[in-house]
């Protein structure tokens, strides 16, 4: 199984965490690892949740697959606009 960076890209509106350009967290073997000092919204979370599983196993995917795509993803809150960038770390 892969480890998934997940890195805040980008902030275009109002995020009420102390999340910053640059945050991180991972997911691997489904555990979520944050550095400390570092935030995770939950919201955006339980959005990307769907995808880990699939981009774990994104190797052994058809050729051409969607999720093989895969490399961004915007926080579902209208307000804060937060981009993340997704990452596989084979």
């Amino acid at each position: 199984m892969a480890k998934i960076k997940v890195s805040v890209e980008r902030i275009d509106g109002s995020c009420s965490l102390p999340v910053l350009v640059g945050d991180h967290f991972y997911v691997e073997d489904s555990k979520l690892y944050v550095p400390e000092g570092m935030h995770v919204c939950i919201w955006a979370l339980q959005s990307m949740m769907l995808i880990f599983p699939i981009l774990e196993e994104r190797d052994r995917l058809e050729e051409g697959h969607w999720v093989k795509k895969v490399e961004s993803f915007s926080c579902p809150d209208p307000k804060g606009l937060v981009q993340y960038r997704l990452e596989v770390i084979e």
